[in-house]
């Protein structure tokens, strides 16, 4: 197996005060996505802009960082290092942004969010813990609705900011995208396929499902309505809700079959509660997004938390920040 070309031995050392840091954030980017068009898509960066980043970081540091050829994607020994000397800085950059607390932890008022139930991001944890500390006077009014229920009550410009479903656009609001769900399909193990020793995609055809209240009606999880139509399943639909608990609670029942999101079923599938079904991939990605009336006066504490949180969504790529 050919080696990675060593360290130019004639080249300058390389000075700290000479090193682009944008290089070592995009190549952390490129490692955490697993590829350059992910990071790129990430980034909000053409794919050759990205490739051209990685090249002069290896220009830099006088050596491969990566093998990938055929669908390889590896480290090299020396892209460890790099690796691991990115997510040290970017870990001290966050310590600095905590620290800078001066007069801007005088603001204080209510910071009230809407959000969708189920929301796993030990990244967004670690980031609200943050925000806390830096914003100690900021009290927190969280309710918890479905996304259709959220977008509704900031188009009519309730103060507040919302985190939630957000298939197209709304007029009106703005939105970040925050995690990208990917959902796959499961039954319970009171059905009759959680036993079957080998289940396809043509056993699924006749089954009846369970689904959101949205899927139902084209809303939010259209998306699953839609793939459920172009595989031309026959069942019937047995269970609604806008509830994801009950959505959960009626699968594992066995009434019927469902799209949930992979990272919120991977305990029930361990514990043995559920079973995933084919096909192996993912059925439907869902963008969840931090979304708020883009016309409405915004309080200091909507604005302090927008602030952080773009700063959170700039250093932490989409793939590192899901549950």
């Amino acid at each position: 197996m050919p080696q990675p070309p060593a360290r130019n031995p004639t080249s300058l050392p390389l000075a700290p005060e000479r090193m682009d840091w944008n290089l070592l954030r995009t190549f952390m980017f490129v490692v955490q996505e697993r590829g350059v068009g992910r990071a790129a898509q990430a980034l909000h960066l053409s794919q050759p802009a990205v490739s051209q980043a990685l090249k002069r970081l290896e220009d830099a540091v006088g050596g491969m960082l990566l093998h990938r050829r055929n669908g390889e994607f590896r480290l090299t020994g020396l892209g460890d290092e790099v690796y691991a000397i990115a997510r040290d800085m970017y870990g001290t950059m966050a310590r600095i942004e905590n620290a800078a607390i001066q007069d801007k932890a005088e603001i204080a008022g209510t910071l009230r969010l809407l959000v969708m139930s189920k929301v796993q991001s030990p990244a967004y944890d670690d980031f609200l813990a943050q925000f806390h500390r830096r914003y100690p006077k900021i009290e927190f009014h969280m309710d918890v609705l479905p996304s259709a229920a959220i977008l509704d009550a900031l188009t009519k410009r309730v103060p507040a900011l919302g985190i939630c479903l957000c298939r197209k656009p709304v007029e009106g609001l703005e939105r970040r995208l925050f995690l990208r769900h990917h959902y796959a399909v499961v039954c319970g193990r009171h059905h009759p396929l959680f036993s079957k020793q080998r289940v396809s995609i043509e056993d699924l055809m006749d089954q009846n499902f369970v689904c959101f209240a949205s899927d139902q009606i084209g809303d939010t999880l259209s998306p699953l309505t839609i793939f459920r139509d172009q595989q031309g399943f026959t069942g019937r639909i047995v269970g609604t809700s806008s509830n994801i608990e009950e959505v959960r609670r009626m699968v594992v029942a066995g009434i019927g079959l469902s799209f949930l999101p992979e990272h919120l079923i991977r305990q029930d599938v361990v514990n043995g509660e559920l079973r995933r079904l084919p096909p192996a991939e993912s059925v439907a990605e869902m963008d969840v997004f931090l979304t708020w009336h883009k016309q409405r006066k915004l309080t200091a504490a909507e604005a302090a938390y927008l602030s952080a949180f773009d700063r959170f969504l700039n250093r932490t790529p989409l793939g590192s920040r899901a549950g």
